[in-house]
């Protein structure tokens, strides 16, 4: 919730209305001039670790929470949120000249592999920095940038997409006139696990429509094939994600917002399922048409993901034109006529 409040504090100067619920998905409200709304969704939560196990020696072992990427652990600094507060502690890597295996042939570790030192050496030193089974970790790394308009950091899946739906509600909120529909803005929990923020806020909000706004994979770096990953470039422009949750004409309206606005997108298919909160929140009682918007990420799932301002600011442009763009009474349902 921490990070919840920061958000909804700075959202707070822009909305008629913040809100959040039992397990802590928070929302801002825009009341429009119609009674239709249209929900902007991204989410709060981030990949880490959770404390499994606590062996006689003080050394912790973890699990996964979410997507997190064992291969790339080793040697890395963490912070245990703990019940005392915050606690440091490393992800130990066992020096290359005593590991058993070839380095030219070893494996990735399983995250079963992974342990934590606290600075302790029994469990009753663990005990006393406020540290038991069951509380999360995540990653030290903060953002940085690179040139030519590249920043880097851990979570930007999809603490990014927080800033970007907090940003188009400031520039509705700021226009001239009044936008047709109630924009509501929501940043989700759990998406990492399941989308159950989503499926729980959706059901509460019943809005008429949905655009998800999420990272997708650049997939302009060495060794990824374009005919297996598809091809999105970073500093191409958000992506527009075509079947399963997409409805076709709400993704044929962003097609044409995006070109009346002059803005680069880029496309992506999706046969089975989208990966997203999209999947949860499409079929919430009768059916919500909804639309996934991506923002180009690269090495996603690390504490390296790379984005591009560019995009960025385009994402912006292209979710603000489609919220002013939205007419009284209007309807994204398919019809027999």
């Amino acid at each position: 919730m921490p990070g919840q409040k920061v958000w909804a504090e700075w959202i707070r100067d822009h909305a008629d209305h913040i809100e959040c619920d039992a397990y802590g998905s928070t929302w801002a409200s825009l009341s429009g001039k119609s009674g239709q709304v249209i929900m902007l969704a991204a989410h709060a939560d981030e990949i880490g670790y959770m404390i499994k196990h606590i062996d006689e020696r003080g050394f912790l072992r973890l699990d996964r929470v979410g997507g997190s990427d064992a291969a790339t652990a080793r040697g890395r600094r963490i912070t245990i949120l703990g019940d005392k507060g915050p606690i440091p502690g490393i992800i130990g890597n066992t020096a290359i000249h005593l590991r058993r295996d070839d380095p030219g042939t070893e494996k990735a570790p399983a995250v079963h592999d992974l342990w934590v030192d606290v600075g302790a050496s029994n469990p009753s030193e663990i005990a006393k920095l406020g540290i038991r089974v069951g509380h999360p970790a995540v990653y030290q790394d903060g953002p940085m940038e690179l040139a030519n308009k590249r920043i880097v950091g851990r979570a930007l899946d999809n603490r990014i997409g927080g800033y970007i739906i907090a940003q188009v509600m400031k520039r509705v909120a700021a226009g001239k006139r009044k936008a047709a529909f109630t924009l509501v803005c929501l940043n989700a929990i759990q998406e990492e696990i399941g989308g159950h923020g989503a499926i729980m806020a959706t059901y509460r909000l019943r809005p008429d429509l949905c655009v998800c706004l999420d990272v997708t994979h650049a997939t302009d770096t060495p060794g990824l094939d374009a005919a297996r990953h598809g091809s999105v470039k970073l500093g191409g422009g958000p992506s527009l994600t075509h079947g399963t949750a997409n409805h076709p004409l709400l993704v044929q309206r962003l097609i044409a917002v995006a070109k009346d606005a002059k803005l680069p997108i880029q496309h992506e298919a999706s046969s089975r399922f989208t990966g997203t909160d999209t999947d949860k929140i499409f079929h919430s009682r009768a059916g919500i048409p909804s639309a996934l918007v991506s923002l180009p990420l690269r090495c996603m799932h690390s504490v390296v993901e790379t984005a591009h301002l560019d995009d960025i600011a385009h994402t912006i442009e292209l979710l603000t034109s489609f919220v002013l763009s939205l007419k009284d009474k209007e309807s994204f349902h398919q019809s027999l006529h």
